[in-house]
């Protein structure tokens, strides 16, 4: 984006610039949601069922030494058919989603297989990021600021202006962070594969000239 702004001061020359920024970095962290499902008719026996299974794998990952484990979601919904116009009650669906974080990325695999042989049926998502994810942004949004003055440089350049444009505001823009994921329902996959991670930052700069 570039806009221009003039007046009969010469003072008073403005445009306005877009810059973007651009980290590409191998994310240290996985980030796993997983849990269980139970359905039946009886509340109390499929909270039951569901609170065992979930503390099994609770257990077994603790065994294997992942220490960040919380609950993520616990939910429990009434189930309902319709057939011929008429409605009929199916039970209750409990479900309870763990969240899993781990900084050994070559143990993913192993902990949807883990849990899934221990009863889980519900793999929600499996995400990666970096722990230093404000260093990388930093260095993001120097670039798309470096970006947009250089953009400055080159238009005061073709317009013949012969003092570099100043920054007069610069803007931060906010952009979602892009993590690479993917969300299964009751199955594991493995190998799994982080790839890299591409944080990014985006200004808007006005300058002088």
């Amino acid at each position: 984006m570039t806009k221009f702004y003039s007046d009969n001061n010469l003072h008073n020359r403005t445009m306005t610039l877009t810059g973007q920024g651009q980290i590409t970095t191998v994310p240290n962290i996985a980030v796993i949601r997983l849990g269980v499902q139970t359905t039946g008719e009886n509340l109390v026996d499929i909270q039951s069922e569901n609170a065992q299974i979930a503390q099994v794998i609770i257990q077994a990952l603790q065994r294997m030494g992942i220490s960040d484990i919380k609950t993520f979601q616990y939910s429990i919904d009434k189930l309902y058919d319709y057939e011929n116009g008429r409605q009929i009650d199916r039970g209750y669906s409990v479900r309870n989603i763990l969240e899993i974080r781990t900084t050994n990325l070559d143990m993913a695999g192993n902990i949807i297989d883990t849990a899934v042989n221990l009863g889980a049926n519900v793999v929600d998502l499996i995400s990666f990021d970096v722990a230093n994810r404000e260093y990388y942004y930093q260095q993001a949004l120097n670039m798309a600021i470096m970006n947009a003055m250089q953009k400055a440089k080159s238009i005061s350049i073709n317009l013949g202006i012969p003092a570099d444009p100043a920054p007069i505001r610069i803007v931060e823009n906010s952009v979602t962070p892009v993590q690479p994921y993917f969300r299964q329902e009751l199955a594991a996959t493995t190998p799994i594969m982080p790839g890299n991670i591409k944080i990014e930052a985006s200004v808007t700069v006005d300058f002088s000239f």
